[in-house]
């Protein structure tokens, strides 16, 4: 278990089939303790707190989406899942506002117990429809990783069917931070996509120079799904219908039903 802070690093996609394809961004991602937003807020001047600045982090942009908060939603979604000792700190690994402004594709939730272990992981996955849907899924680790799949249940490309299994590979957040997920049918892989980053603590000097390092950075992500939409279209890929989002908004992933995962 680690403080709040950034992680600078790059996303990389690569698709293996039915034709291959590749794209690999710098980025940072936000891990905050979300009982800690109030004090960041207070302390940094260019980190704000459901208000405007230029990082900002919003309620309403997590969790119910509602303005409720977002930490009291990820203990009670593991308190009616039958986990009710979830009571450590609870972090989100996401991009914040920048002027005012985000998409987050896949959010994270880190839910730890008092003693430090992780006890569960919740992933927030949104699309462009303005759609979310989360999974939630017991963590169990193993030499500081944590490995587990389940079938796919939201829409979230139309270059990629439903009828897929997640496989995650989560590194615990430490002086890095790794997330892989394979995204697989009849389990032949189809899609990796990964996250790695360094460790840097949170300060206005280091917020200040993600900010000149990755300008517009929140806007370039929407940017950049659609201009790589368009080069898979160029590519001939079929593209699928899109499906409504379930009527439940988060999937509980039992033990039954999680499988270890190879290393890839």
């Amino acid at each position: 278990m680690t403080g709040s802070a950034c992680y600078v690093g790059k996303v990389v996609h690569r698709r293996h089939r039915p034709k291959q394809h590749k794209l690999v961004y710098r980025m940072f991602s936000l891990f905050v303790d979300l009982d800690e937003l109030d004090s960041l807020d207070s302390k940094f001047r260019l980190f704000s707190y459901n208000r405007r600045g230029l990082f900002s982090f919003y309620d309403r942009d997590h969790g119910p989406r509602n303005g409720d908060s977002p930490a009291q939603w990820a203990r009670q979604q593991l308190a009616a899942a039958g986990m009710p000792e979830c009571d450590g700190p609870v972090f989100l690994l996401c991009y914040p506002r920048i002027l005012g402004y985000v998409f987050n594709p896949l959010s994270v939730y880190y839910c730890y117990r008092a003693d430090g272990t992780l006890q569960a992981l919740i992933y927030e996955v949104g699309n462009t429809w303005g759609e979310q849907h989360c999974y939630l899924i017991p963590a169990s680790e193993n030499h500081g990783m944590v490995r587990h799949s389940c079938d796919k249940e939201f829409f979230v490309s139309p270059f990629m069917p439903m009828n897929c299994r997640y496989n995650f590979r989560a590194h615990v957040p430490d002086d890095r931070l790794s997330l892989l997920i394979r995204e697989t049918v009849d389990d032949e892989p189809v899609l990796d996509a990964w996250f790695t980053g360094r460790k840097r603590a949170i300060s206005d000097a280091v917020l200040l120079r993600l900010a000149l390092q990755f300008p517009l950075m929140t806007v370039k992500v929407m940017a950049g799904i659609h201009w790589e939409a368009m080069k898979l279209w160029t590519k001939g890929l079929p593209v699928f219908r899109h499906e409504q989002a379930p009527a439940h908004g988060i999937s509980l992933v039992t033990p039954q039903n999680t499988t270890t995962g190879k290393e890839h």
